[in-house]
């Protein structure tokens, strides 16, 4: 539980129990809250519940929430990131329609914190489990609201995973339907869910997509127990339907053994209650993101309009240097391998010179040059600095460069991005990975990934030297899938880097591929960031990040667009994870397939996002390159608390920025070709 510094009672001087929550609003309340004794909702979940009472306004609340132990589990607290994400979807769907009242009503929200839980107000009626004989008005009026509960969950892509007598309430007169940890969106892999037969046979096995009728099964389910006093068979429809009138002529259907045979929650409500399904025409608002979406349309034909100058070199271009020369990412000089400059480091960290005249042996000739460096001397007045030889000998380097003030998260980020791809992440588009330094290599999981996947969190480290230029963060050898070998280094560069010497810059042309980071406190002026902003110590910034502007003043252009790749990130997504679009793409997996239009939908809507609440100084990244795919990411998947993060981490959708930009470079194959990739075609 969240609390604030307690006060005291006058007769006991006893602590006073302070609540600290996040209302559906946005906005930050603290009441006094008094709780009775928990119980766990359902013995096969974590969640538990208690009733309570909110001193300020003397409301009656139900608080669904779980113990620092279970807590502790990321399964068990996606189960009540669903659960509160679902009812904060139903509140802004559903707000001051006489719908609202078939779910629970929201009070506030408590998730980054050691025991997360979620208000509601007090529950309307008993399970339909325990309730008495029904008339059959009653009866088919349960059978209404029921199946018109599905109908506007269905309206938003959401769909009951299970629906029991123990989660469907009944007052007398009308129904109220609860357990929304059950939710799925619609048309993503099922997984096993659920007890028979109220779970339908494919959703118990877990196969196929969701779909809509899965929900209609378990209402079926739900109606005949409601009529008959019984459960009914888990892979079939009742032998006696027809001999109760309510059911005879209209739930047939509804327990087809899959899916695909049963009616859809809208035509079951046509069976049900005509009229009720002939008034459910919810007024749909015009679409707010709607001009913002037109204008993505706009900037994106007249980057494929725009001519491309012939022969554009620099970063990401076609030129580079001459065969068996590589780009020094320091010096911005052409250096090729010599075996004369090659260095190891000792146990104090020192260099010493590596003479390769005394190894005969092939094998360990090679394995000792993988970890040894060469000085680079192709500029005698730049600082003295070192390449990893395997940056040396696979060909072109690809340099990645990470772009935003030290708060946007950048360093977690680049970590978890570093992290997945050891993991295997890149497997599944075709690229292995190996180390171009195992001792560098080592010791940034040691120093980086271990620690915050722990649940530390990182401090910022600087991605400038005390000589003023940028530093690799951590480089990898990538396989393509045609077994090509190309370095990647990843640089981390905050604004205050940026701007604390000019040599901190050079290295910006040559780099090949720019990742900038939005930090939403910075760049959105959304309520339920109020409070993140004063904990922080921030304010919303109208005019942008000031480290972006200075990477593209520096970034040379010879046409309209810069053409390096380039991949906007909205960091720090888990603030606003239920937020639209935000919920909806920290929620999606993997593609199954990559092509050039792969990202199209979700830059669409994060540009919409962007410029209609931050501005459009927020997306001049986008605006100055020709490729430029837009994201949401999420490092951490929660907010730190007390210098930790409460379950540990869980990163979402980190390495997409990457798939996006190893793409454009041909390093994971499109269908369509490198070229075409970033760009997409017409928006619709």
């Amino acid at each position: 539980m969240s609390t604030s510094p307690p006060g005291r009672t006058e007769r006991t001087g006893a602590p006073r129990p302070y609540l600290a929550f996040t209302d559906p609003a946005g906005q930050r309340r603290t009441v006094l809250a008094r709780f009775g004794r928990a119980s766990r909702r359902d013995p096969a979940l974590p969640q538990r519940i208690r009733n309570g009472l909110l001193d300020d306004q003397g409301q009656q609340c139900v608080q669904v929430f779980l113990s620092a132990a279970d807590a502790a589990h990321p399964a068990a607290r996606a189960l009540l990131d669903t659960e509160v994400g679902t009812a904060l979807q139903l509140d802004r769907a559903l707000e001051d329609t006489a719908y609202a009242r078939l779910f629970p009503t929201v009070i506030g929200h408590e998730l980054d914190t050691a025991e997360p839980f979620l208000l509601y107000a007090a529950p309307r009626g008993v399970p339909a489990g325990r309730t008495h004989v029904m008339s059959a008005t009653d009866q088919r009026v349960f059978a209404r609201d029921l199946t018109l509960a599905l109908c506007l969950l269905e309206g938003q892509g959401l769909v009951p995973r299970g629906i029991s007598p123990g989660t469907v309430l009944w007052d007398g007169a009308s129904v109220q339907m609860w357990g929304l940890e059950s939710i799925a969106r619609a048309g993503r892999p099922r997984t096993p869910w659920g007890r028979p037969p109220y779970c339908s046979p494919e959703q118990h096995r877990g196969e196929g997509l969701v779909d809509a009728r899965d929900a209609v099964w378990s209402a079926a389910q739900v109606l005949y127990q409601l009529v008959t006093g019984r459960p009914g068979p888990a892979d079939r429809a009742p032998a006696d339907l027809s001999q109760h009138r309510v059911l005879a002529g209209t739930l047939p259907g509804a327990f087809a053994p899959t899916a695909g045979g049963r009616p859809s929650p809208g035509e079951l409500l046509e069976l049900l209650a005509p009229e009720e399904a002939r008034r459910l025409t919810l007024t749909v608002p015009a679409d707010p993101t709607r001009p913002h979406r037109e204008a993505f349309a706009r900037a994106l034909r007249a980057k494929r309009q725009a001519p491309v100058p012939e022969g554009h070199g620099g970063a990401g271009g076609a030129d580079g240097p001459p065969p068996g020369e590589v780009l020094c990412p320091y010096c911005l000089e052409n250096i090729r391998l010599d075996l004369d400059k090659l260095y190891v480091t000792d146990q104090q960290m020192q260099y010493r010179a590596l003479d390769l005249s005394r190894i005969s042996n092939p094998v360990r000739r090679e394995d000792v040059m993988r970890g040894a460096v060469q000085q680079c001397t192709a500029d005698p007045d730049f600082p003295e600095h070192h390449i990893p030889v395997p940056y040396l000998t696979h060909g072109r380097p690809l340099t990645v460069a990470m772009i935003g003030q030290s708060s946007t998260g950048k360093s977690h980020l680049l970590t978890q991005m570093i992290a997945e791809i050891t993991d295997g992440g890149l497997e599944p588009h075709g690229v292995s990975w190996q180390s171009v330094n195992p001792e560098q290599h080592a010791r940034f999981v040691r120093e980086r990934v271990q620690p915050l996947r722990s649940g530390k969190v990182l401090d910022h480290t600087s991605g400038v030297g005390l000589d003023g230029f940028a530093r690799f963060v951590e480089s990898l050898l990538l396989t393509d899938a045609h077994g090509r070998v190309r370095p990647v280094a990843f640089f981390d560069l905050g604004g205050e880097d940026l701007v604390r010497t000019d040599g901190a810059l050079r290295f910006l042309l040559g780099i090949d591929a720019l990742v900038f980071v939005v930090d939403p406190a910075l760049a959105l002026p959304l309520p339920q960031l109020d409070e993140v902003r004063r904990r922080w110590g921030t304010e919303v910034d109208r005019d942008g990040d000031a480290a972006f502007g200075t990477v593209l003043d520096r970034l040379p252009r010879k046409g309209p667009y810069l053409e390096t790749p380039a991949a906007m990130v909205l960091g720090k997504s888990d603030l606003l994870r239920f937020q639209p679009p935000v919920d909806r793409w920290l929620g999606e997996g993997p593609p199954a397939a990559l092509g050039p239009d792969h990202f199209l939908e979700e830059s669409g809507d994060v540009y919409a996002l962007l410029r209609r609440h931050a501005g459009q100084a927020w997306l001049r990244p986008f605006d100055a390159f020709r490729r430029c795919t837009l994201h949401i990411a999420s490092a951490t998947g929660g907010q730190e608390s007390q210098g930790r993060y409460p379950a540990g981490t869980g990163p979402r959708r980190v390495l997409e920025p990457l798939v996006s930009l190893l793409a454009m470079h041909g390093i994971i194959e499109a269908p369509e070709g490198a070229a075409s990739f970033g760009v997409g075609r017409e928006a619709q």
